[in-house]
C-alpha cells in the first residue's frame, strides 16, 4: 500500500484529513540567550506532547527539516527521537522542498526515504519530471509538489500568464500527469486557487498549509479544495495547535471543523426521473456542494468575473458571466451536465432542446448526463438545404424541456419556443445554470413556461463567499447591484 492509498484509508477510517506540522522554531536571539540544548529541549518536549494528544484526531505529521538542520547534528537528533514517537499506522511527510538534477535527486530520495523513513515528500519541480522520478521510484512513497503556495510573494512568479494558462495551473495540469503518487501543495488561504487547481488535477491530493497564522480557515480550505467525494486535501494546522493551551482539543475542533465543512455533500446514488425514457442513475453532491463545485469551475474557467465591466447595454457591472467558456473544460462541462440533471428530475419531456448557440454543448453535457435523446430548433430558421427549423429526430406531440445557459430576458427563449411549438412540440418547461435578475422569469411565465434555475445570481454570491473568494461586504455591494438592475 503506497502513502496516497494509506491516507485514503485514514481519511476513511478516522474521518480526518488534518495534516499536523511539527516545526519548533526559536529566534537566533532566544538560542543565543538560553543555548540550544534548552531550545531543543523544550522543542522535543512539545513535539511529544502534540503528538500524544493529537494523533487521534490527525491523518498525518508534517515535520519541516529546516528547523531541525539548523541545530546540527543535535537537532536531526530531536527529529529522529520526534519521527519515532509518531504512532505506526500514521503516516508522516516530511517538508524538505528538495529539487536538483536527477543524481542528486537520486541521493536526497535516498536520504528522505532511506535514511529518515519519509511516507511522503515535498518537492520543487522546477527543474522538471527527471528532477522527480528519483522519488518516484520508489513505489510505496509519495511526493507532494510545490504547486501554488501560501507565502505572501508567492505570486511574482506563480501567477504569471504562460501561453495564455497561469503557471501554477500549468504546474498542476503537469505535474499531476506524472503519476497517481504526485500530490500537489497549494495554499490553503487561498480558496480561489484551491478551486482553480482541482478543476485541473481533480483526482490529486492536495497539501494545503497556511491555515491559522497565515490567515487560512480549515473549513474554506476543505470546501474549495476537496474532491467531489469530499477527501482528497490535507490541510496542514502548524503553529495553531502548537501554541494552543491545549493542543490535542485545537486538533479536534480542527478535525470537527473540517467535517462540518464537507458535512451533507455526499449522496447516495438515487435514480433521476420524468421522462419517458429509462436513464442510468446518477451520482450526485449534495444541493449545496454542487452548486459550489459548479462555482469553482465557473471562477476557474473565467466564466465569472468580478471587477467593472461594460455590458452591451453600456452600463458598467462589478461582475460578469460568459457561460460559453465551460466548453474549454471537460470536468466543467460534467458538472454542468450533472447540475441540469438535477433540475430535470423535476420535468417531464422526452428529449432535450437547447437554445442556439451558447446552450448547445450544456444541452449535450445534459443528454450525456440523462442518457436523453436532444433536438435544437434552427435560430434563425434554416431556409436552404432540407429547410429543417428543428435539427435531430421528434414527433409533433413530443415534449420538449427547453434548456439553455442563462436568463436575463426571455427575448431568446420565446423564439426558441415559438419554432418548437409550430412544429407540434409540446413546451412547458425551462432549464438554466444560472438566472440573472426578474424580467426573464416574468417573461416565461407569461408564455405559459415554468423556469427552474439551478442558481439564481444571487446563490453564485453565496458560493463565493462560503468558498472564501469574496467577503460578506462585497457580497453585499453584489446583491444591490443586481436588486437596482
Amino acid at each position: 500500500m503506497d502513502f496516497f492509498e494509506r491516507i485514503e484509508e485514514i481519511a476513511k477510517s478516522k474521518g480526518t484529513c488534518l495534516c499536523i506540522g511539527l516545526d519548533p522554531y526559536f529566534e537566533r536571539e532566544e538560542r543565543a540567550k538560553r543555548g540550544d540544548e534548552a531550545c531543543l529541549d523544550q522543542a522535543l518536549k512539545a513535539n511529544l506532547r502534540i503528538i500524544e494528544t493529537t494523533h487521534p484526531f490527525t491523518a498525518c505529521y508534517k515535520p519541516n527539516v529546516a528547523f531541525y538542520e539548523a541545530f546540527g547534528a543535535a537537532g536531526l537528533e530531536v527529529l529522529r527521537k520526534t519521527l519515532d514517537a509518531i504512532p505506526q499506522a500514521i503516516p508522516f511527510i516530511l517538508d524538505a522542498k528538495r529539487g536538483d538534477i536527477d543524481s542528486t535527486a537520486k541521493a536526497y530520495a535516498d536520504s528522505l526515504f532511506g535514511l529518515w523513513g519519509a511516507d511522503a515528500v515535498t518537492l520543487s519541480a522546477y527543474m522538471g519530471k527527471d528532477s522527480v522520478d528519483p522519488f518516484l521510484a520508489w513505489k510505496d512513497k509519495g511526493v507532494f509538489v510545490l504547486c501554488k503556495t501560501s507565502n505572501p510573494g508567492a505570486g511574482a512568479f506563480q501567477n504569471l500568464e504562460v501561453d495564455g494558462e497561469t503557471l501554477y495551473i500549468r504546474v498542476a495540469r503537469e505535474t499531476s500527469s506524472w503519476s497517481n503518487r504526485v500530490g500537489l501543495v497549494v495554499a490553503g488561504n487561498s480558496p480561489e486557487a484551491l478551486a482553480r487547481v482541482r478543476t485541473v488535477a481533480p483526482h490529486a491530493w492536495f497539501l494545503a498549509p497556511g491555515i491559522g497564522a497565515q490567515g487560512g480557515k480549515a473549513d474554506l480550505a476543505m470546501r474549495s479544495g476537496a474532491r467531489s467525494d469530499g477527501s482528497g486535501i490535507l490541510v496542514v494546522a502548524a503553529r495553531s495547535v502548537a501554541g494552543a493551551a491545549d493542543p490535542g482539543e485545537a486538533a479536534r475542533v480542527l478535525r470537527d471543523t473540517m467535517r462540518s465543512a464537507m458535512e451533507g455533500s455526499l449522496e447516495s446514488v438515487t435514480p433521476v426521473t420524468g421522462w419517458t425514457s429509462a436513464p442510468a442513475a446518477i451520482p450526485s453532491l449534495g444541493s449545496e456542494a454542487l452548486k459550489d463545485e459548479l462555482v469553482r469551475h465557473l471562477i476557474a474557467t473565467g466564466c465569472f468575473k468580478l471587477g467593472e465591466f461594460v455590458l452591451k447595454s453600456g452600463k458598467r457591472s462589478p461582475f460578469y458571466i460568459d457561460l460559453r467558456k465551460l466548453i474549454s473544460d471537460p470536468e466543467a462541462l460534467r458538472i454542468a451536465g450533472k447540475a441540469y440533471a438535477r433540475l430535470a428530475g423535476a420535468c417531464t419531456f422526452d428529449r432535450l432542446a437547447g437554445i442556439p448557440a451558447a446552450a448547445l454543448p450544456l444541452a449535450t453535457a445534459a443528454g450525456l448526463a440523462l442518457s436523453v435523446p436532444m433536438i435544437w430548433p434552427r435560430m434563425p430558421v434554416k431556409e436552404h438545404g432540407t429547410g429543417n427549423k428543428v435539427e435531430g429526430e421528434f414527433k409533433a406531440g413530443d415534449r420538449a424541456l427547453l434548456l439553455d445557459d442563462l436568463i436575463t430576458t426571455g427575448a431568446s427563449k420565446l423564439e426558441a419556443i415559438e419554432i418548437l411549438r409550430k412544429e407540434g412540440l409540446i413546451v412547458e418547461d425551462l432549464i438554466v445554470l444560472i438566472e440573472r435578475g426578474k424580467q426573464g422569469r416574468v417573461d416565461m411565465e407569461k408564455a405559459g413556461i415554468k423556469l427552474r434555475a439551478f442558481l439564481h445570481v444571487k446563490e453564485l454570491f453565496a458560493s463565493c463567499e462560503r468558498l472564501g473568494i469574496i467577503d460578506a461586504k462585497l457580497r453585499a455591494e453584489l446583491e444591490r447591484f443586481v436588486d437596482e438592475e
